[in-house]
């Protein structure tokens, strides 16, 4: 039996919030600091900005700890709007480590943002397949990108695998109601 799939409206471009995934990073300074002004609310984007470039530029730091930092910074940039800087950002981190989920994770939203679906998903595959931290939102951004290229069916398969992965999810739920599936046999 083959299922069909028709969905209800076009794909609403609703980044998953977690998708500003920021990464921890060890020890204090201006590199602890990016992190703590990226994962809580910041007044000033600017003070932010640059709290993050000067650990970058000033603070003697594990490539562990300053590929967070891009990845911190890139995240502040993303909610900015400053899409090009925080897409230079994640790739700095992931030239320093090809291993970090998270830049991936934040590097797909960044092209989603952009409405750059293809683009966005070698970037979601790769955050996928390193299982990233926050793997529910590396699977509602891919079906965002799916959707808005076509893979309709690709897109439900990962909204559901979203939900699966944070059950009770209303974002990943209300995508989901715009399918429904139907024998197509």
């Amino acid at each position: 039996m083959k299922l069909k799939l028709i969905i209800a409206a076009a794909a609403t471009v609703l980044v998953a919030e977690s998708a500003s995934s920021q990464v921890f990073v060890i020890g204090n300074g201006l590199g602890g600091e990016c992190y703590q002004k990226t994962k809580n609310s910041y007044s000033s984007f600017r003070d932010a900005d640059q709290t993050c470039t000067r650990a970058l530029r000033e603070q003697v730091m594990t490539r562990s700890n300053r590929a967070a930092t891009y990845v911190n910074r890139g995240v502040l940039r993303m909610r900015a709007g400053k899409y090009d800087a925080a897409l230079a950002d994640y790739s700095e981190a992931t030239d320093l480590n090809p291993e970090l989920g998270a830049a991936f994770l934040n590097e797909g939203a960044a092209h989603i943002y952009r409405q750059d679906f293809e683009a966005a998903l070698a970037p979601l595959d790769r955050a996928i397949a390193l299982e990233s931290a926050d793997l529910f939102a590396a699977y509602y951004n891919r079906a965002i990108a799916k959707e808005n290229t076509g893979d309709v069916s690709g897109a439900f398969y990962d909204f559901e695998k979203s939900l699966e992965l944070k059950p009770g999810w209303d974002l990943a739920e209300r995508q989901l109601t715009r399918f429904s599936v139907e024998d197509g046999s």
